[in-house]
């Protein structure tokens, strides 16, 4: 045996490539096929790769190095010729169905050598992949990593000129490549080409004069033109009605302007990779609440904007005491007149409730944590909320896969630090690699050298242990990932400010207020919506619960596959319940919670957004929060049937709980949405089956939220 396994160490693939033969490969591949005719033998398979091997080895071409197709037609040769049949059907039909994808990518124009699922290279293509002046592809999804790698890792050589930086590209590249990490999409469209920006969250101030208030709109274009996103704050705004100095006319107010922004967002996402998106946040206190709040209730309204009212301490406990409180004019910083705080949150609540919007931002909360108080205050977010930044700060994120974080179905402790370490300095390299749209941007985002290390793949995480998202297991172990990563991360950023030096103003912030010595970066962590990047990455979108266990995907024009999740279909297949029926009567409904024929521990784990009540989603987030420096994208997904009190309540225990925000949505609360749920709402106008975008990962199923 150990003779034919050294006779045959080079296998040529179909690209042209020799590389060492892995005989583990065809033990897989004969045992996936046993699992799917109900035969769970690892020792057959096993046996059976030996027979396979030992054959090709008494070929009497043996000198030459053969080819994958004369690998798999030897494995149908041994399955045949050993008696078991069946096997070899399911085998032939797994081949068949490979050769139809690697047909399909043909199609698409695109040489996949990492096998990417063919939504996630559709994704790839569409946002990534380099392409000529004609628009076709001109890198594979292995080229684009390489080329972001090597942007990244030259920037060791600022700060130590002999850097190995060879092996630095080559970590970056492995990291990205085995989706344990993978950077914002900025970072990938835009590494080592002329654009050259790799944020993808900005905070733009609007100041309240008509140039400001039409630079902003400028700067915006900029930002997203390059693919970034932005945060705006309207609250420094005259409200509507007040005098305008200059020409003692009258002020059309904050919302009236947000639609000059959504307009200009919505001409310059045409041509665009992504689309362009916005936050809008204004002050409870601001004289034109009522009216901000209101704004959405027509449908197609600043649809290129998320909302969110700046929620402060006065207001809450204004409310908690059935009181009113004053609203003040920016211009003058005097009230102008009282509202009741109960009228104005019952406000918010019904509007979230039938549109989605608004949001809440705890802004006091918010300030309370950050980093750099004496720098200036934090009015917005980027524009899906995780990203709390200063007026003019920009951010670089990237995502850990948690779903590669696992050994022997326990945290691999080693391998996330290890991971963490290699992501903090892949996140400061992106900083100085950043070639930014403003000046202003470059000063304060290299004074303060913020980054964004969050996490996805958290709901496979907890199914691969068999702990069920709503459960204080759950929180206990959300708790204990992300102060582990935090810790790895400040550790990381420490020795990194060791070696080339601390963020300019680290100076009277908190972390030298705290003793620190040095750090590299003012904030770590972010938990973003991680929708592009978790598809690539094949796992569920930051800590969101899966939307659906099994769905129907648009791949391409004309193209629908069932999409199952991974985890779903290998225990299926092992535990005997696997069948396409049942993967297609799922996804009518995309949950298993009424699905007798599985059994109720699967049940526990295999759990959709709405098959959770509200307040887990609330109390995963803020056990996350606890330790995130920044914030947190979540969506607190509802049933249709979700009262205005349902959305009262989450309300209040986000507040209860320290968030930095929340946002929730009641499904069907928009008219057009990124995913249906089938049969399940089918007397609301749904479809057939769950149908979900090709982007759309997980959360906030609203046009605007996917960004």
């Amino acid at each position: 045996m150990g003779r034919m396994k050294s006779a045959l160490t080079k296998i040529v693939k179909r690209d042209g490539r020799v590389v060492p033969f892995d005989p583990g490969r065809i033990t897989s591949a004969i045992y996936r096929a046993a699992l799917s005719v109900d035969l769970d033998r690892k020792d057959l398979a096993e046996k059976l790769s030996a027979k396979v091997i030992n054959y090709l080895g008494q070929r009497s071409d043996q000198q030459a190095t053969p080819g994958v197709e004369a690998v798999q037609d030897a494995v149908e040769h041994i399955l045949i010729g050993e008696g078991y049949e069946n096997i070899a059907k399911a085998y032939i039909l797994y081949r068949k169905k490979r050769a139809e994808i690697r047909d399909t990518k043909k199609l698409m124009g695109v040489e996949d050598e990492l096998k990417l699922g063919l939504n996630a290279l559709r994704v790839v293509k569409r946002r990534y992949l380099l392409k000529d002046n004609d628009g076709r592809v001109i890198e594979t999804p292995a080229q684009l990593f390489r080329r972001v790698a090597g942007v990244i890792a030259e920037v060791d050589t600022n700060y130590h000129k002999k850097a190995d930086i060879k092996k630095t590209e080559e970590e970056f590249y492995q990291l990205m490549t085995s989706f344990k990490f993978l950077p914002n999409s900025p970072t990938l469209m835009n590494a080592g080409t002329d654009i050259g920006q790799l944020s993808a969250c900005f905070v733009v101030p609007v100041l309240d004069s008509l140039k400001e208030i039409f630079n902003a709109v400028k700067y915006m274009a900029l930002i997203q033109q390059s693919g970034g996103g932005t945060g705006f704050s309207f609250s420094r705004l005259r409200p509507k009605g007040d005098v305008v100095n200059s020409t003692k006319g009258i002020a059309s107010g904050p919302v009236s302007f947000m639609q000059v922004f959504d307009s200009a967002t919505e001409v310059i996402k045409q041509g665009g990779k992504r689309r362009g998106a916005n936050m809008g946040v204004l002050r409870v206190d601001h004289p034109d609440i009522e009216e901000f709040i209101m704004i959405k209730s027509r449908e197609g309204i600043l649809s290129n904007f998320n909302l969110s009212v700046a929620i402060t301490d006065r207001f809450m406990q204004a409310l908690q005491h059935d009181e009113e409180y004053e609203l003040i004019n920016p211009r003058t910083g005097k009230a102008v007149r009282k509202v009741s705080a109960k009228s104005i949150f019952d406000l918010i609540v019904h509007m979230a409730w039938q549109t989605g919007d608004p949001g809440l931002l705890f802004i006091d909360e918010v300030n309370r944590h950050n980093p750099t108080p004496w720098a200036g205050e934090i009015e917005s977010t980027n524009p899906c909320a995780e990203q709390v930044l200063l007026p003019f700060e920009s951010c670089n994120l990237g995502s850990i896969n948690l779903a590669k974080m696992l050994k022997d179905g326990k945290v691999d402790w080693k391998e996330l630090g290890k991971t963490v370490r290699s992501a903090v300095h892949f996140l400061d390299n992106v900083i100085d690699a950043n070639q930014f749209p403003l000046d202003r941007i470059r000063k304060i985002t290299l004074d303060n050298r913020k980054i964004g290390l969050g996490v996805m793949g958290f709901a496979e995480m907890l199914i691969s242990r068999g702990i069920p998202y709503d459960s204080e297991a759950a929180l206990d172990l959300a708790e204990e990932i992300i102060k582990f990563i935090k810790k790895e991360a400040q550790d990381k950023s420490v020795e990194l400010g060791q070696k080339r030096g601390a963020f300019p103003n680290f100076k009277e912030s908190i972390w030298d207020k705290k003793g620190f010595s040095t750090m590299r970066n003012a904030t770590h962590l972010t938990i973003a919506p991680t929708g592009s990047i978790s598809i690539i990455a094949g796992c569920s979108s930051g800590i969101e619960p899966l939307f659906a266990v099994s769905f129907v995907r648009k791949v391409m024009e004309g193209t629908q596959l069932v999409e199952t999740n991974s985890l779903f279909e290998k225990i299926a297949r092992e535990e005997g319940f696997y069948s396409k029926e049942l993967m297609m009567q799922i996804a009518r409904t995309g949950t298993i919670q009424d699905s007798n024929e599985i059994p109720p521990k699967f049940r526990k784990v295999f759990l959709t957004a709405l098959d959770i009540d509200p307040e887990w989603h609330v109390r995963i987030q803020a056990a996350f929060q606890k330790y995130v420096d920044n914030a947190i994208a979540k969506t607190v997904n509802m049933l249709p049937e979700a009262s205005l009190d349902n959305v009262r309540d989450v309300f209040m225990l986000a507040y209860k709980l320290q968030c930095k925000g929340v946002t929730v949505y009641r499904y069907g609360s928009k008219k057009e949405q990124v995913l249906y749920l089938g049969s399940r709402f089918a007397a609301r106008g749904g479809d057939e089956h769950v149908f979900a975008e090709p982007e759309y990962a997980g959360g906030c199923p609203a046009i605007v939220c996917p960004f």
